[in-house]
C-alpha cells in the first residue's frame, strides 16, 4: 500500500494583529488607515474609491461625523435657505446639564457671525455668552437687581419707525407694538397670581393702554398705566361694564389694581419693570442680556426677566424688517437664542401662549431661533394639560432638534415628536453616563464621541499600568503577594493579549485565612 505524501508544511504567517505569544508582537489596537478628504473634482480621477458624505458641507462647521469621520455642518439658518433640508429656520436643543448645549449655540451663534448674521442672545442667566458677544463687538445689557431697568411699556423703535412709514406698514408696526405690550403685562400678572387674568381685565388692561398713548407724553411706565386705571376714564369704564357705578368699576378693578402695584418698585419682582429702559436696545451688532445676576431661587423673577428680553428682542427685530422692507435700512439676518426656555414655561398657567406669541416671527426673513431647554420632562410637567399638548408643539414644529446625553426614561416622549431608531436612542442614553477615570486618576472627557484609550480606565487605584521591565517585575510580585500562601504564581490570561488585575476586593478575600 503506498504511503500518502504528507502535506508541505505551511509557512507560519502572523494573524491579523500580528504574532502571538510570548516574545510575540500582537498589537492590542489596529491604527486607522490615514483618511484623506476632497472634493467631487479633486479626486475624480480616484473613483470608485472615494465614498461620499451624508450631509453637505453647508452650513458652520459643528465637528466631526461620529461614523464616517466626515467634516459636519449645520445651523438652522443656512439648511433652512441654501441647503433646503428643514422647513423652517429653528432648532430645539435638549440635553441634561453639562453636557454642551450652550457649547454648540455659541459655535452655532459664532460661525453665523461670519456669514453676516447677528446673534441675539435674549437672557443669559450662566452667562455662557457674553465673552463671545464682547468678542464680537458686540453690546451686553446688564439686568437684575440694582443693575439694570427694562420698561415693558416702552415701545423701543416702533414709534421713531412709524414716522418714517406710511400706510400698512406703519399701522403694522404700531399694531405690533401695541400687541406686544398688552401681552408683556398680561404675562408678568400672570407670573405674580400663577393664573392668567381675566378677559374683562385683559379688556380694560388693553383700553387703557391705548387711552395712555394718546395722553402720555413721552415713554410711559407700569405707574403711568396704573394711575389711568385709577383715574377711570370714561373709555375704560364702558369695557369694565361698570353699569354707570363708579363703586362697581372700583370693586371690578380692584384685583387688577392691586397687581400692577405688585409689579412695581414695592413687588416681589422689585424696580426692574417699573423705571425706564436703562439701555436700549441696537440692531446693528450682537446683542446679549446678562441676566446672571438674578439668583437661581428667585424663579419667579428669572422667568419675568426672560419673558421681558424675548419681548424687546423680538419686537425690535420686527421692527428692523420693517424698515428693511421699506428700504430705510440695509436688510439685516439675526440668530436668536432663547435658552433655559422651560423657567419661563413654568412661571405659571397659560405662559406657553404667551411665550408663542412673543416669539412669533415671519420665517421667510431670514431670522433663525435656538430654543434651549434639558429634557422633554421640563415641557410635559407644566399643570395644565393644554400648557403641555402646545409645550410639546416647540419641538414638533422646530426644523431641527439638536440632543445631547438623555436618560432612557426620556426616550417614549421624545420619540413622540422626534422619531429615532433603537440605535439611535442607545446612543443618546450612553452620552449620559458619567465619565471613566483618566490616566492621572481625573475625570476623563464626556465629549460623546471620544475615542477610549485601550485600557485606560480599566484599572483600580493603586494598580498603574506596567511600562517597563522594572515596573513589570514590581507589578508582578504586587500580584504574587495578593494569592493566598503557598498558591503558585500564575500570570492571568486577559483574552486580548493583556494583563488583568484583581480588584481590591478579591484581593482582601485571597488574604483571609
Amino acid at each position: 500500500m503506498a504511503r500518502k505524501t504528507p502535506p508541505a508544511p505551511r509557512p507560519l504567517r502572523p494573524g491579523p494583529r500580528g504574532w502571538p505569544g510570548r516574545g510575540g508582537g500582537a498589537s492590542l489596537l489596529v491604527q486607522a488607515p490615514t483618511e484623506w478628504r476632497g472634493t467631487s473634482v479633486q479626486v475624480c480621477g480616484l473613483w470608485p474609491f472615494a465614498v461620499g458624505s451624508g450631509t453637505p458641507m453647508i452650513g458652520v462647521p459643528i465637528g466631526r461625523n461620529l461614523l464616517t469621520g466626515s467634516t459636519l455642518c449645520c445651523d438652522p439658518i443656512s439648511w433652512f435657505q441654501r441647503a433646503k433640508l428643514i422647513s423652517n429656520p429653528s432648532a430645539f436643543v435638549l440635553g441634561l446639564p453639562g453636557l454642551g448645549k450652550s457649547t454648540i449655540v455659541r459655535r452655532m451663534a459664532l460661525g453665523l457671525a461670519g456669514y453676516g448674521v447677528q446673534p441675539l442672545v435674549l437672557g443669559d442667566l450662566k452667562p455662557d455668552y457674553v465673552d463671545l458677544i464682547e468678542a464680537l463687538g458686540g453690546q451686553v445689557i446688564s439686568l437684575g437687581r440694582g443693575r439694570g431697568h427694562l420698561n415693558i411699556l416702552d415701545p423701543g423703535e416702533a414709534r421713531q419707525a412709524a414716522g418714517r412709514l406710511t400706510g400698512n406698514a406703519r399701522a403694522h408696526v404700531l399694531a405690533d407694538a401695541h400687541g406686544r405690550r398688552l401681552t408683556m403685562v398680561s404675562a408678568l400678572m400672570t407670573i405674580l397670581r400663577s393664573i392668567p387674568p381675566s378677559d374683562r381685565e385683559e379688556t380694560i388692561l388693553d383700553r387703557a393702554l391705548r387711552v395712555l398713548d394718546e395722553r402720555h407724553d413721552g415713554v410711559p411706565v407700569l405707574g403711568d398705566l396704573l394711575k389711568v386705571i385709577q383715574d377711570a376714564p370714561e373709555e375704560v369704564r364702558q369695557v369694565a361694564v361698570d353699569r354707570g357705578s363708579l363703586k362697581r368699576y372700583r370693586e371690578l378693578t380692584e384685583g387688577l389694581e392691586a397687581t400692577l402695584i405688585g409689579l412695581g418698585a414695592s413687588g416681589r419682582l422689585g424696580e426692574i419693570f417699573a423705571r425706564p429702559t436703562s439701555q436700549p436696545m441696537r440692531l446693528d451688532r450682537p446683542v446679549v442680556f446678562d441676566v446672571s445676576s438674578i439668583d437661581d431661587s428667585e424663579m419667579d423673577l428669572q422667568a419675568a426677566v426672560l419673558l421681558a428680553c424675548w419681548s424687546a428682542g423680538f419686537g425690535a427685530v420686527t421692527v428692523a424688517h420693517a424698515l428693511a422692507d421699506a428700504g430705510l435700512e440695509p436688510r439685516r439676518h439675526y440668530f436668536v437664542v432663547l435658552d433655559e426656555l422651560w423657567r419661563a414655561l413654568r412661571a405659571g398657567r397659560g405662559l406657553v401662549d404667551r411665550v408663542d406669541a412673543l416669539t412669533r416671527l415671519n420665517r421667510q426673513r431670514g431670522v433663525g431661533m435656538a430654543m434651549v431647554s434639558h429634557t422633554m420632562s421640563d415641557l410635559t410637567a407644566l399643570s395644565a394639560p393644554e400648557d403641555r399638548a402646545k409645550a410639546r408643539g416647540f419641538v414638533e414644529r422646530s426644523g431641527m432638534v439638536v440632543c445631547a446625553g438623555l436618560p432612557a426614561a426620556e426616550m417614549g416622549m421624545l420619540t413622540s415628536a422626534v422619531a429615532l431608531s433603537h440605535a439611535e436612542q442607545n446612543l443618546l442614553t450612553s452620552w449620559q453616563d458619567p465619565p471613566g477615570l483618566g490616566r492621572g486618576g481625573g475625570a476623563r472627557s464626556r465629549t460623546p464621541g471620544a475615542r477610549q484609550v485601550p485600557g485606560q480606565g480599566r484599572r483600580p487605584p493603586g494598580h498603574p499600568r506596567p511600562r517597563g521591565p522594572h515596573q513589570r517585575g514590581e507589578a508582578r510580585a504586587r500580584h504574587q503577594q495578593a494569592l493566598a500562601p503557598g498558591q503558585p504564581h500564575r500570570r492571568p490570561h486577559h483574552p486580548r493579549g493583556g494583563m488583568t488585575w484583581p480588584t481590591p476586593t478579591a484581593a482582601a478575600a485571597s488574604r483571609a485565612p
